[in-house]
């Protein structure tokens, strides 16, 4: 029997946690890389497409050579040479409607996230992906710190003949923060680009590995800390979406900064669910 957070008939409901020590979750290209915030409470935030990146970065290494998981979004990679693969494909008599069954098919991201491929001559419409993701968001504020660090050598050769023996540069990072986001799967939608149960196995898998296969010296130590499914047993919902999510509740411990998961209390309340409604603990 298929388990119940792997079924794509049915809508899923989720709550992610993910924390980072002395390290960057998500630079603002805007602020000169410097970790996200909201300006009003100073919370970090994550963008869902930060996350989506990192699960498209490790769906590739789980299904190496294998049929249907093609990644659409690629770096390196123009969005409408990869159009144009579904015509090459199909032959010269391919329409839009066709590219655009090709296209869910061949690529994961497409049938999972969705894609605007209206770009081109050769085109294949706009795709509504079943799996959708917020904002994550700091239970507490968050200070981004600016690490001055130096280097042993020169960019330029001119600089080591004039004597400069090092170079200045900066790391900015969070010292600590566990941040908070949510997700949704929409059985309707996934029909209609043809998700499997294979690709929600592959879903749940590359998020618990995303960031242990992410690691990089600007990000510093970030782990997935818990990953919460709430599933439906039909495919429209049993109970609104926030009166499931809401059921997972992180308090404070203490009243100094956080500096580690351990100073958080972690609270599931899953003793009277709504009926038709089944609650997977995938991590925490």
């Amino acid at each position: 029997m298929t388990a119940p957070h792997l079924d794509p008939t049915r809508k899923h409901d989720y709550v992610f946690m993910v924390d980072v020590r002395d390290g960057n979750p998500n630079g603002d290209p805007d602020a000169g890389g410097m970790p996200r915030l909201d300006p009003v409470t100073s919370q970090g935030l994550i963008t869902d497409v930060a996350i989506k990146r990192k699960i498209r970065n490790v769906i590739p290494l789980l299904n190496e050579g294998r049929a249907g998981y093609d990644i659409y979004v690629e770096a390196g990679v123009a969005l409408n040479a990869q159009h144009e693969r579904a015509y090459t494909a199909l032959g010269d008599t391919t329409t839009p409607v066709d590219a655009q069954k090709w296209m869910c098919e061949t690529f994961y991201d497409i049938r999972m996230f969705g894609a605007v491929m209206t770009t081109g001559t050769k085109h294949a419409g706009r795709v509504q992906g079943p799996m959708q993701l917020t904002f994550a968001r700091s239970v507490d504020e968050v200070l981004p710190l600016d690490i001055g660090i130096t280097r042993v050598t020169q960019t330029r050769q001119a600089d080591i003949d004039k004597g400069e023996s090092t170079e200045m540069g900066s790391k900015h990072i969070v010292p600590y923060g566990l941040y908070i986001g949510e997700g949704h799967f929409s059985a309707p939608l996934a029909t209609r680009t043809g998700v499997t149960t294979d690709d929600l196995e592959a879903f749940w898998r590359a998020f618990t590995l995303m960031l242990d296969h992410d690691r990089a010296s600007t990000r510093g130590s970030m782990s997935l800390r818990g990953l919460y499914v709430f599933t439906h047993d039909d495919a429209y919902g049993r109970a609104p979406a926030r009166q499931l999510l809401d059921r997972v509740h992180v308090q404070p411990i203490g009243t100094g900064p956080a500096r580690g998961f351990d100073d958080y209390k972690i609270e599931i309340l899953d003793g009277d669910l709504p009926a038709g409604i089944t609650l997977t603990r995938i991590v925490g």
